[in-house]
């Protein structure tokens, strides 16, 4: 299984962010902390934790660089004694407040997989996207977790942004690609309800042809993909999202999937503090589960399993083999071509 952990806490509010954030609340981290504690042990309980059933850990946000190592102390002496052999722990970062202290500290806990996100290396774009991070803050923060012994560090990048051009996106990859990173994600600028952006459409360029040229660059570049947004060395835990493999949601927030069903701590940090267990509950149907599984696996290197299409989709699939849209191999259909996996699903679907 997988356990996500949300921090909400950032440095400043990024003009394209809809997550569960807050720039103003640092003063409750001690308690939502030990909050965070409280509802993990709820967690492994409901979950049926056992030792070594925790495959991979992903502390996500949010800001993980913006809280001390010493608060994450109590979560890792609780998680360590269900952790796999060669786990996967991975933390969030931005460069501005990843510093060595924090890298060093969270390595010592046991982390051994940091994402960076940095977004672009051009100082303007990263201003008008509301970053708070500068280019040379970026290198350096990168340079550090590698001194500090990280073997596996990754980036993200955007595009489709106001602004960009081939040769500004190219420029960002070649840097990206000059530093010791192992993975690197590169995603399309999308307007969030809620956000600044939003209210400024014209923010987000609608050029299809970007994306196949950012993806074009990062491959020739020796970073193979293995999701529409994603390429290099995998990142284990997303490939168990896309799996669907059972993950408990620990934090404001966060979101658990247990076989059928999604649970939703409190969003705010005030409720979460007040009832850390408190929860709702979505029930999928059989139907849902298939179509996440389609969507899921065609935008990734996964695929999908033929014995989970009925007989007119899956003589669709064998229809979309034959025009050289999926590739069927070992009782599974891959998708040669992940930019087109929503069109291919939705036809697919009866």
């Amino acid at each position: 299984m997988l356990l996500y952990l949300h921090i909400p806490y950032c440095d400043s509010k990024c003009h394209y962010c809809s997550f569960n954030s807050y720039v103003d609340r640092f003063d409750t981290r001690p308690a939502y902390m030990e909050a965070l504690r409280r509802q993990l042990e709820a967690e492994l309980e409901r979950f049926g934790a056992e030792a070594g059933s925790i495959e991979t850990v992903f502390i996500g946000g949010g800001t993980p660089s913006t809280v001390a190592p010493e608060l994450y102390a109590p979560l890792f002496e609780t998680i360590t004694p269900y952790l796999a052999p060669g786990a996967e722990i991975t933390s969030e970062a931005n460069p501005n407040s990843a510093k060595p202290y924090w890298l060093e500290g969270m390595r010592a806990l046991g982390v051994n997989r940091i994402s960076f996100g940095v977004q672009s290396f051009d100082a303007d774009k990263l201003q008008s996207l509301g970053r708070a991070h500068n280019p040379t803050q970026a290198i350096q923060a990168l340079e550090n977790a590698a001194r500090t012994g990280f073997s596996q560090i990754s980036l993200d990048l955007i595009y489709n942004c106001r602004g960009d051009d081939r040769t500004l996106l190219a420029r960002d990859i070649e840097q990206a690609l000059a530093l010791p990173i192992t993975h690197l994600s590169a995603y399309e600028l999308t307007l969030e309800a809620g956000t600044p952006f939003a209210e400024d459409p014209s923010v987000r360029l609608d050029d299809e042809s970007q994306a196949r040229f950012v993806a074009e660059r990062i491959v020739s570049g020796g970073f193979a993909p293995y999701e529409i947004s994603n390429f290099g060395t995998p990142c284990r835990h997303n490939l168990g999202y896309w799996k669907l493999e059972n993950y408990m949601g620990v934090g404001a927030g966060a979101v658990g999937f247990l076989e059928d069903r999604r649970f939703y701590p409190p969003r705010s940090i005030d409720a979460y503090l007040a009832d850390p267990l408190a929860h709702s509950v979505e029930k999928l149907s059989a139907a849902e589960l298939k179509t996440e599984r389609l969507f899921l696996g065609l935008r990734s290197r996964l695929g999908i399993a033929e014995a989970l299409l009925n007989p007119t989709e899956l003589e669709r699939a064998e229809l979309l083999v034959r025009e050289g849209k999926l590739r069927r191999k070992a009782g599974r259909f891959d998708n040669p071509d992940f930019f087109l996996a929503d069109e291919i699903a939705l036809y697919l679907l009866d």
